[in-house]
């Protein structure tokens, strides 16, 4: 783009009459300027694609959570680093050394696929971590006290799911995230753990430090794909080509439990895991070493 630019300012150039000396000089000076500015961008931009390519680029303070998938079978980079994301008891990757998966899920609301997930996590002996709004723990308590007894993990996926990076006082942001507690402790009758997730993946750095204050590991994913749409479930072709060509050591994978498709295929898409040399741990293991 930037040479057909050039090259469209050579060909006006030509079409112009000669100038006297005075002009000339001036768009000497105009085109030597225009070309710094431009060779300067590219520098910039370049920089910044080397940067983003090997993960050492500077992590951003809000916004949605990304990933670039770079080489198969590695991790990916995030749009914040796991250096930065430490400080503020945050992550969203495991050991890039260890074959281990760490799964979870998020669940706004229950339509009838969780106890498929349940019991496949089940027969493979693989803990998760369900991250919960109060929408779910309302209407399907017997499910959240059988991923108790099943040894998985509850997380905080705030009461409302609303966009927490939009929240700028302590005491709004606490409230999303004490309410669950309560009604979690009201219904199986012990303390929630301090694990939360930002519903869709948006933060900022006052939130992570909020999060933080509250005693609160922070998790985002290194794997996920596009298993929410109700009316648009990706075929078993379409999930497997995404979560079995991006799975790499120390994977913290988000599914959402509302998928129909994530529950007919789960059983199988864990023996193909564990076929690739995969383990299945618990997050409370990663959060350990934070």
């Amino acid at each position: 783009m930037r040479l057909k630019f050039f090259a469209s300012l050579s060909r006006l150039a030509r079409r112009i009459p000669r100038p006297p000396e005075k002009i000339t000089a001036l768009a000497c000076l105009t085109a030597l300027f225009a070309f710094s500015f431009f060779a300067g961008q590219t520098a910039a931009w370049f920089t910044l694609d080397q940067q983003t390519a090997s993960g050492a680029f500077l992590s951003a303070s809000d916004g949605n959570w990304g990933l670039s998938f770079q080489t198969p079978g590695l991790p990916p980079v995030g749009n914040a680093t796991s250096d930065y994301l430490k400080e503020f008891r945050a992550c969203y990757l495991g050991s890039p050394e260890d074959k281990v998966i760490y799964l979870t899920f998020d669940a706004g609301y229950e339509n009838g696929n969780t106890e498929a997930i349940l019991d496949a996590l089940k027969k493979h002996q693989a803990p998760a971590a369900f991250f919960l709004v109060g929408n779910y723990l309302e209407t399907s308590p017997d499910l959240v006290k059988r991923m108790i007894t099943e040894g998985h993990i509850v997380g905080n996926h705030t009461y409302h799911h609303p966009d927490m990076s939009k929240i700028s006082t302590a005491e709004t942001f606490q409230k999303e995230l004490t309410d669950l507690e309560t009604l979690f402790q009201q219904i199986t009758g012990q303390p929630m753990s301090k694990f939360y997730r930002p519903p869709q993946g948006k933060y900022s750095e006052s939130n992570l430090q909020m999060a933080k204050d509250l005693g609160y590991t922070t998790f985002f994913w290194s794997l996920a794909y596009v298993d929410w749409y109700q009316d648009k479930q990706p075929s078993k072709e379409e999930a497997f080509d995404k979560l079995l060509s991006r799975i790499h050591p120390g994977a913290v994978v988000l599914l959402h439990s509302t998928s129909s498709t994530n529950a007919a295929i789960l059983d199988e898409l864990l023996t193909k895991w564990e076929q690739m040399g995969y383990r299945f741990e618990s997050i409370d293991k990663l959060a350990g070493s934070l």
